[in-house]
């Protein structure tokens, strides 16, 4: 690390050295209109429930759970289907992370992109040393990182699939060859991006002749897609990472006008990794989630430990004033020591070598003391444990969007993926596998979840900087919940870029801790802040008097639409009739279905 230090050039530390410039919040994708279908399900499902933000997707799945699959089976086919008909979230050229409980244990299968071999910490810089801006950053051939979903899913299903991984991809392909109906969503944020355009292969499929994005009810097929993932079923995941497929993504991207590093071995070398699941216990309950490098579950139990200090926000049966006070500070907090320390694993030691420091009581407790009646001002840090690294800060930059899978099988089984591309389209460039046909797949964007800028003001390095094989740090939150008696109770994630954290803590807090009903946790105001100096809320969600309130006690109030997609599975207690119920986001367009 010194010795990368000793090389920066003075130019590039003068820009590392200069002040972030203000950011407002960069949503993931577009609000678009909300649902008016009924997402969940008449009666609770006694034997297996699915629910995703599409409905194909979800009919993909519960097929096959119809026929004996596992819970990892249906969210194969599941995120085989949100490729093809949600390709603004997810993809096979994306990452994810899933969450298993296959009765006895917790399993986290981690599918994040990874760095090219070629990667460097400047590698987002211009030639004056500062960063690129992050629509340039995001439209070039250096944000696209070696996609991990695919290796990741194949392991998963290596380990716990009951139906043969070519039938997995039956419905996608059934759907791309014979066509689906463009939904309102997809047509609505496809007129959003206008970069698109500038790509041919996603120009010619998107739009029609005149340049306008195809319109709602159009059947649109996709016969690149449906031969790729032919290649997949019938050869393994190995047909997407070798031969045709890998070299026609690694074409694309080092023929965009900034061209990426992105290599043929970094693509056949990918390898995902199962990790230990990150539990903690809060209130009655267990909440197991991903460690690093995701911040999501260190960061969301942050907030609930940090509120469970506050008397008046134990107090609350709902959203007040003074419990928004509270969860707008420990937000501050906790945001704090997120930008501050998490990374990937393998390249940055957790604070006191141990990840749940940031979760002991007693630190806790000491950062909680800093809540007071009046508004901080931007957090900083906290000094969990021993530290052994001398790390800045990462600035505030927009991070971008996913979807959410959640499945429940006839054995109990569970699975929680949070899936991306990252920005809504990813890179904005779509790959045909090599097929020569129309259609195809988007590349993922994901390395610009990397800090743009590798030091902060005093020149220490950040944690989350790019290096070479490294995975950027994200904020997806797959989340499972376990009763006092360990049983399984909620399967749930949401995507939404940073703000998934304060999905998922809102609907943990509505549903368990206000014990409303699960679909009424979800359609609960959305809000988050990210120790940034606004408070964010959805419009006309907070009484007069609710903000008037949270102003007179120092909170920067910015109404502006929060996109999220919680997606959500719960167990009904004995005495309320037990099995399954669901819930599905307005904001999207996701159902819930079970039998």
């Amino acid at each position: 690390m010194a010795a990368m230090l000793r090389t920066l050039t003075p130019l590039l530390l003068a820009a590392w050295l200069a002040p972030a410039a203000a950011q407002t919040l960069d949503q993931p994708e577009a609000a678009t209109t909300r649902s008016a279908r009924q997402a969940g399900l008449a009666a609770p499902a006694r034997r297996f429930a699915a629910t995703a933000a599409n409905p194909l997707a979800v009919d993909a799945g519960i097929a096959m759970l119809r026929a004996g699959g596992s819970a990892i089976d249906a969210t194969i086919a599941m995120q085989a289907v949100l490729g093809l008909v949600e390709p603004q979230s997810s993809g096979i050229a994306g990452g994810a992370f899933l969450l298993y409980w296959d009765g006895r244990q917790v399993q986290a299968f981690d599918g994040r992109e990874t760095a090219p071999a070629a990667a460097t910490p400047a590698m987002f810089l211009k030639p004056d040393g500062k960063p690129l801006p992050m629509r340039e950053a995001i439209q070039s051939g250096l944000s696209t990182g070696t996609p991990g979903v695919l290796a990741m899913l194949a392991e998963a299903h290596r380990q716990h699939g009951r139906l043969a991984w070519a039938r997995l991809f039956e419905p996608a392909i059934r759907l791309a060859t014979q066509g689906f109906a463009i939904s309102p969503r997809l047509h609505e944020l496809v007129g959003a991006e206008p970069a698109l355009r500038d790509d041919p292969q996603a120009r010619a499929y998107f739009f029609d002749a005149a340049g306008a994005p195809k319109a709602v009810g159009t059947v649109l097929k996709n016969p690149a897609y449906a031969a790729v993932l032919r290649a997949i079923a019938q050869h393994g995941a190995k047909a997407f990472y070798e031969g045709a497929v890998a070299e026609d993504i690694v074409r694309r991207v080092k023929g965009q006008a900034r061209p990426g590093l992105l290599a043929a071995a970094d693509l056949a070398g990918y390898k995902p990794a199962v990790r230990p699941p990150l539990c903690s216990e809060w209130r009655r309950y267990r909440v197991c989630g991903f460690g690093p490098p995701s911040s999501g579950q260190l960061t969301l139990m942050q907030i609930l430990g940090l509120l469970d200090t506050q008397p008046a926000a134990l107090a609350a049966r709902g959203i007040t004033a003074d419990w928004m006070h509270a969860y707008a500070e420990a937000s501050k907090l906790a945001f704090a020591d997120r930008a501050q320390f998490i990374g990937d694993p393998a390249f940055v030691t957790a604070p006191g070598g141990d990840w749940q420091s940031l979760l002991a009581p007693a630190y806790l407790k000491q950062r909680g003391a800093l809540i007071g009646a009046q508004a901080m001002a931007a957090a900083a840090a906290g000094r969990p444990g021993a530290l052994t690294q001398a790390l800045a800060p990462q600035a505030e930059q927009p991070e971008h969007g996913t979807s959410q899978v959640s499945v429940v099988d006839v054995q109990g089984h569970a699975a929680s993926m949070t899936t991306s591309v990252e920005s809504a389209f990813g890179s904005k460039t779509m790959s045909d596998g090599g097929t020569g046909l129309a259609g195809g797949f988007m590349l993922n964007n994901q390395l610009t979840d990397f800090s743009l800028q590798p030091a902060g003001a005093d020149g220490r390095p950040v944690a989350n900087r790019v290096e070479a094989g490294k995975r950027p740090r994200s904020s997806m939150a797959p989340t499972l919940v376990f009763d006092h008696d360990g049983k399984l109770l909620m399967v749930a994630g949401s995507p939404g870029g940073p703000v998934i954290i304060h999905y998922v803590a809102k609907l943990l807090t509505g549903a368990l801790a206000w014990g409303l009903p699960v679909q009424q946790a979800v359609d609960l105001p959305n809000f988050g802040h990210f120790n940034s100096g606004r408070f964010y809320v959805e419009p006309g969600t907070l009484t007069a008097e609710q903000l008037t309130a949270l102003r007179a006690r120092g909170q920067q109030i910015e109404e502006t639409e929060l996109t999220s997609g919680l997606q959500v599975l719960m167990r009904l207690d004995p005495e309320h009739g037990g099995g399954w119920v669901g819930a599905a986001d307005p904001r999207r367009e996701g159902v819930v279905r079970g039998e």
